[in-house]
């Protein structure tokens, strides 16, 4: 179970579903540990904002702002509002998280002789594989500031969401690096 989700949509009114209109109060949402999509519905009175960090379990006295969880969605049952703000969704947990996603960086293993995890990220090559496993033997990455630094690979951060997104889509389903199945 997710303990903190970002909120992608709010919609108070609620939304058209294959079963009808659903006329409660929705929000859409992103887990910040698995990464999976959901329907939140929000506590009587309370209105979310896209961008949000919200709590989903009762931790150290707080109340989340939600009722319950109503369902995992897809990425193609994401409104347009919500679609634009997982990117920035995204690159919030993982800028927040980045011990978790740096280690990628320094651990990911090779899969056979002539394919290494790293180059399931968009936009790393051979090459660029390579110069990570090399400067990784040297010292491990402390920041993504350092990856930049060492292997002039603009935004790592924005290279860790391009994976996210290809995964919450669909479009590689046999290895998931970072999304719960």
């Amino acid at each position: 179970m997710e303990s903190f989700a970002y909120i992608l949509d709010y919609l108070p009114h609620g939304r058209q579903t294959d079963h009808g209109f659903h006329r409660e109060p929705l929000a859409l949402a992103i887990g910040e540990d698995g990464l999976k999509l959901f329907e939140v519905v929000p506590r009587s009175g309370v209105a979310l904002r896209p961008g949000e960090r919200i709590p989903l379990l009762p931790a150290a006295g707080m109340v989340p702002p939600i009722d319950h969880v109503r369902r995992r969605v897809g990425y193609e049952e994401l409104t347009v509002s919500g679609r634009t703000e997982l990117t920035n969704a995204l690159e919030a947990i993982v800028r927040a998280n980045s011990p978790r996603y740096l280690r990628f960086f320094n651990e990911a293993p090779a899969v056979s002789r002539r394919f290494h995890l790293l180059e399931l990220l968009p936009g790393i090559g051979k090459k660029t594989m390579q110069q990570i496993v090399d400067e990784r033997r040297r010292a491990p990455f402390a920041s993504f500031e350092d990856i930049e630094r060492r292997l002039h690979l603009k935004d790592p951060a924005k290279v860790i969401v391009g994976r996210i997104e290809q995964e919450l889509l669909g479009v590689e389903d046999k290895y998931r690096l970072f999304v719960a199945p």
